[in-house]
């Protein structure tokens, strides 16, 4: 995917990062991610990334955190960037926004929380540099399995789907947006994000698919 003229560069990326811990969440380079924010806290984030750098970081409340509120639970370490691409208001008080998955991030260190009571952490992007260069090789992606892995993930889930529209979409897309839309559960979410290619992140993800439309005991769910 092409880089728009409007993303930063890698050394004009921002040194603190307001948080968005969201569960079963992912947001990936490359993808679009729409949210409504409704709370007063997410309010005043995302004024001040409108007002700042644009940036936003999407990362999963972390594992074993059962009771925790979703916005003071730990988070997993590693999460993505997301720039700001489209913004609006609602008559009743909310912003409905698009994030475009940047670059992926460590949580070097969590900073004091906002005055507005939003998280701030320092991230560490060099691990993940190459989201930004667009250098990786292209993507050997075995469709005709991913296709029907994901056929009999759907069937067994009791979803439906577009496809025509799956089978036009681009391989590198399609990966992207299967990874984000698909309810994997957390920890699966969360191995595709840290995949550390997306020759890796594809192959994870068929995998993922295969074992969820052969698992035993699951149970269709209606439309």
């Amino acid at each position: 995917m092409g880089r728009s003229g409007f993303e930063p560069a890698y050394d004009e990326l921002p040194a603190e990062l307001p948080i968005f811990p969201l569960p079963g969440v992912l947001l990936l380079p490359g993808g679009r991610l729409p949210l409504n924010i409704f709370e007063p806290r997410y309010l005043a984030m995302t004024r001040a990334a409108l007002a700042g750098a644009r940036l936003i970081g999407m990362l999963q409340p972390g594992p074993d955190q059962g009771g925790v509120e979703p916005g003071s639970a730990r988070p997993y370490p590693v999460g993505c960037a997301g720039r700001l691409v489209a913004f609006s208001e609602t008559e009743d008080g909310r912003y409905l926004v698009t994030l475009a998955g940047l670059i992926r991030f460590r949580v070097a260190a969590e900073l004091p929380s906002a005055a507005e009571g939003f998280r701030l952490v320092r991230p560490d992007f060099a691990p993940f540099r190459d989201d930004l260069a667009g250098g990786e090789a292209p993507l050997r992606l075995d469709r005709p399995r991913l296709l029907a892995a994901l056929r009999r993930y759907f069937e067994r889930q009791g979803m439906t789907a577009d496809w025509d529209s799956v089978e036009k979409a681009a391989d590198e897309r399609l990966v992207t947006s299967l990874a984000m839309l698909c309810p994997f559960d957390a920890s699966e979410k969360q191995a595709l994000l840290e995949a550390p290619t997306l020759q890796q992140r594809a192959e994870a993800m068929i995998a993922i698919l295969e074992m969820g439309a052969h698992q035993p005991g699951g149970e269709a769910r209606p439309n």
